[in-house]
């Protein structure tokens, strides 16, 4: 009877063991996407979005880093209004959102499917702190195509977010475009 509890204990402990080196692992990149040269005037450029460049390879990643207390990321600027270098409506909703309102879109991996969808996160950056809701997918997987404004996949690390998050922030315009963050569910 002995030998089995240690069997027993043996199996859990190796199948503990397996789960904890699966979800250590590192987000690695999934492949590549080659760049399209866009068509005349669909690369929208505001807040100096970039746009694909003619067969430029670009990593794609259908993973994110691991989320914790304090994820670190790199939080992005985006208009989620029509006609803005968001795109299309956003996927969580398929509906536009003020650039005053304080929403986010979140990289593939940790927009995890719309699980995300309409819950709220806490943004820490610039000695100040924001909670804005997801509203969308900054797509790590696609890029380079009318869907997407003909821009690049988004790396696996970004919070693309709205001016009013920017503001709450308390960083000034002149600077915004790339900063380094930590964020968690709220």
């Amino acid at each position: 009877m002995e030998k089995i509890y240690c069997s027993i204990a043996l199996l859990v402990l190796l199948f503990v063991s397996a789960s904890l080196e699966v979800e250590a692992q590192p987000c690695r990149m999934s492949g590549r996407v080659r760049g399209r040269k866009p068509p005349p005037s669909q690369c929208n450029q505001e807040n100096n979005s970039d746009c694909c460049v003619e067969g430029k390879m670009y990593p794609i990643y259908r993973c994110s880093p691991s989320t914790s207390g304090h994820t670190k990321a790199v939080l992005t600027i985006n208009s989620f209004q029509k006609g803005g270098d968001g795109g299309g409506p956003s996927e969580c909703d398929n509906q536009y959102h003020d650039d005053n309102t304080p929403v986010v879109a979140l990289s593939t991996g940790w927009f995890n499917h719309r699980s995300r969808c309409h819950k709220h996160i806490r943004i820490n950056g610039n000695g100040q702190s924001v909670v804005a809701m997801v509203v969308d997918e900054c797509d790590s997987t696609l890029g380079c195509d009318s869907d997407h404004d003909y821009q690049p996949p988004c790396p696996n690390n970004i919070v693309d977010a709205s001016k009013a998050v920017w503001k709450a922030l308390g960083v000034p315009e002149s600077d915004w475009g790339g900063l380094d963050i930590t964020w968690t569910d709220a």
